[in-house]
């Protein structure tokens, strides 16, 4: 048997930087692609964490030393990368931001990077709680920045997306003097209606997580409204070495052919979500996964090695060509190596709205965008990696299906969801099901903001009832963590400031139950 070894590169093809302390004199035409392709390369590491955490992903068989990651009792050496990848990622951004400030023909390029700015500090809030903002990116000048407390952090987010929103839409209007290049923004391709829709919908997204925890300054939004399209990022991914679809170069093949981490399956608690045992859904089912409705799958925790065996390739890349060289024009979460990285889909959109309006925070048709965000599930993974539909996929025709053929259950038929409690936990477990090996960490952060989706965790529950690992130490009621520790790093050369006696198991993220 095999150890498990897990770690996501974030290698920069476009990198200009040699080292994320040092001022780069490059310019923003020139980092801003790279900064957003390490984004996509970061979020790639996140999903895998937040998949491993939320009942996504679980331990193979054939395999051994898993370890904290099925014990939950971290040390600050697990997950290390999402903090050290995010702050280099952050640098970046700061090196756009610092030197466009005053500069009016910089403004698209200044509110870009104070957009993604504030998504990768919600990331690390999320995953740590208090962590370095008001001193930090300051390169030499502030080696040992001081830690600001995770609700501040929240609420200046909340500011900056107004702020880098109020700069877009003050920009000078003066021909070639404001525009974005199309191409350096790998993600929106200077469509600045998309930038102020994702800005929106991130800042949903902080004051829903926020609710009642922060008092904001503002809880408006800009009119261009909210995502209603993926929002991905593609620097022109392609088969070739450190050019992969990162989430393809860890899950599915590298570039010359050979198999990605097969140490890590299907999930029995997710996959009861499809083959009818909490759930019907064969139409996405068998988007996702090699072999549905047989796809091995697992409870995370369980080693019992001979009971599981290897697809040759992806559990996740559910189309018969598995020969790594040619593989990779399929549907699902894996897609291809071509494939763009999302970063906030049309599916986690439409659900943050309906949640916004059952809250009373946005007003609009709570059950009209609760069925929107399923569509838009069926819409993402039906597409190909060049983003069109596959031969044959009809979203909105499989959507009503769905709901028709789980029409008694209030998860799926939103109008048997009564009341408020009932309408969230049917909102949270859909987004819970479109995020599936999409977006990971976004589901684990609102397992643990909300509960949902509902586990059973009395003696003998099985791996379709909860998804906390059968070699759990954690003394939680639920048997989960919540939350990773901060790095050795910051231990080593940050030690006057780090938070001291965090526990995984007891030391709460400031909007988490």
């Amino acid at each position: 048997m095999g150890s498990v070894t897990l770690g996501t590169s974030c290698k920069k093809y476009f990198d200009i930087n040699e080292n994320p302390n040092k001022a780069t004199t490059a310019t923003p035409v020139l980092i801003l692609p790279n900064a957003l392709t390490t984004t996509a390369s970061v979020l790639n590491g996140f999903n895998s964490y937040g998949s491993q955490l939320v009942g996504y992903s679980a331990n193979a068989g054939g395999y051994g030393g898993f370890g904290t990651a099925i014990t939950y009792n971290f040390s600050t050496n697990d997950n290390s990368a999402r903090w050290s990848g995010t702050y280099d990622m952050l640098e970046d951004y700061q090196a756009i931001l610092a030197p466009t400030d005053t500069i009016p023909g910089m403004k698209y390029y200044n509110a870009v990077a104070r957009i993604m700015k504030v998504h990768g500090f919600q990331l690390l809030v999320d995953a740590y709680n208090d962590v370095p903002y008001e001193e930090a990116l300051k390169g030499l000048g502030k080696l040992s920045p001081a830690y600001t407390d995770a609700k501040v952090i929240y609420k200046d987010l909340a500011d900056q997306l107004d702020k880098a929103i109020a700069d877009i839409n003050a920009a000078p209007t003066t021909p070639g003097i404001r525009e974005l290049s199309a191409t350096a923004d790998v993600m929106f391709h200077a469509d600045m209606k998309r930038w102020k829709q994702f800005a929106n919908t991130l800042k949903l997204r902080i004051l829903i997580r926020a609710r009642g925890k922060v008092t904001f300054s503002n809880s408006t939004f800009d009119n261009a409204g909210f995502l209603t399209a993926d929002a991905t990022i593609n620097p022109g991914y392609r088969r070739d070495n450190n050019r992969q679809n990162p989430k393809w170069n860890t899950w599915g093949f590298s570039y010359t052919g050979s198999d990605g981490s097969k140490s890590w399956m299907p999930n029995t608690f997710i996959y009861s979500m499809y083959n009818g045992t909490r759930l019907s859904d064969s139409k996405r089912g068998a988007a996702i996964y090699y072999q549905f409705p047989s796809a091995a799958h697992n409870r995370l925790g369980y080693e019992n090695t001979s009971v599981i065996a290897s697809p040759g390739g992806s559990f996740w890349y559910p189309s018969t060509n598995r020969t790594g060289t040619s593989a990779g024009n399929a549907t699902g979460v894996l897609k291809g190596p071509e494939a763009s990285m999302p970063i906030i889909t049309a599916a986690e959109s439409y659900f943050l709205q309906a949640e916004a309006v059952v809250r009373n925070i946005i007003t609009g048709d709570a059950k009209a965008l609760f069925n929107k965000g399923i569509e838009a599930s069926y819409t993402y993974l039906y597409q190909l990696p060049d983003g069109t539909l596959a031969a044959g996929k009809t979203p909105v025709a499989d959507a009503t299906a769905y709901v028709t053929d789980n029409i008694a259950s209030p998860l799926v038929n939103f109008d048997l969801a009564t009341d408020e409690a009932k309408k969230i936990e049917a909102i949270i477990t859909q987004k819970y099901i479109a995020l599936n090996f999409v977006n990971g960490e976004e589901a684990w952060n609102e397992y643990r903001r909300t509960g949902y989706p509902t586990l059973l965790n009395t003696a003998g529950a099985t791996g379709s009832q909860t998804f906390a690992s059968t070699a759990s130490e954690s003394t939680r009621p639920d048997r989960l963590p919540t939350r990773i520790l901060y790095p050795t790093s910051e231990g080593s050369y940050n030690t006057t400031n780090v938070p001291k006696n965090i526990s995984p198991f007891t030391s709460l993220i400031f909007w988490a139950k």
